[in-house]
């Protein structure tokens, strides 16, 4: 199932984005006392980010109980500008009372295959003892979606779309993308949890395309996202969703 939210700006999207963050974390906290959240990289959700720092809902999170991990990572040093770890921790982590310890990157500087099968043995080993062995469960996977259709580092086309057993992994995605580690689809839609943030006009057509077509994830990878249990949220602007 699909909840799909049109707001009439980036401002205010960022804002329920920002209050839907804030509401799953406390939530989750309550309920099982600790919340995971896969952050989403680009530029969308820097706005959320910034909010998190200031809105009046997130100030009254228990941070201590946060989790934090990432969706997807270039391979590049956590203090280089293409960084997603860089970027999350200049808009929120560096602002927020979050401890180290609970700040769980994927090590981009490191060969790629070696960071993948790292960050997998962190998520097995923060997941499965909480879920005696269960499949992996976020609370909260925030998500964007390219010009192109394709959401973390799953590329159109890319045989990772058809994973089914591991939980992260490395690609080489072309030449201007160069090397990233990603979440696979096992990952994400065990989530309990799937949040799509969508903002601007160069993003209307795939939108429509990804929303109304028959399902072609290998050509609209955003289509892969499709929750075990529970139903994805699309978080959209006016520009965003023109077309729909």
């Amino acid at each position: 199932m699909r909840d799909v939210r049109t707001y009439p700006d980036a401002n205010s999207l960022a804002r329920a984005a920002a209050d839907h963050f804030a509401a799953v974390a406390a939530s989750s906290i309550a309920a099982r006392g600790h919340f995971s959240v896969a952050l989403a990289g680009g530029s969308t959700p820097i706005p959320v980010y910034k909010l998190l720092v200031t809105s009046e809902s997130a100030s009254q999170l228990d941070w201590s109980s946060v989790h934090v991990f990432w969706g997807d990572e270039r391979c590049v040093p956590p203090d280089h500008p293409d960084s997603n770890y860089g970027m999350a921790r200049e808009a929120l982590l560096d602002h927020v009372p979050l401890a180290a310890a609970n700040v769980h990157r994927i090590r981009g500087e490191i060969e790629p295959l070696q960071a993948a099968a790292e960050y997998e043995r962190t998520l097995r080993q923060f997941f499965s003892p909480a879920h005696k062995g269960a499949p992996i469960t976020f609370d909260l996977a925030l998500l964007g979606m390219g010009t192109d259709g394709h959401t973390a580092s799953l590329f159109l086309g890319s045989e990772l779309l058809k994973e089914e057993s591991r939980w992260v992994a490395a690609h080489h995605a072309d030449e201007a993308r160069g090397w990233r580690i990603t979440l696979t689809p096992p990952a994400i839609n065990a989530a309990r949890h799937a949040t799509f943030l969508v903002s601007g006009p160069d993003k209307a057509e795939t939108l429509r395309s990804v929303l109304t077509d028959p399902r072609q994830p290998d050509l609209l990878p955003a289509q892969i996202v499709e929750l075990t249990s529970g139903n994805v949220l699309w978080l959209l602007d006016s520009a965003a969703a023109a077309l729909l």
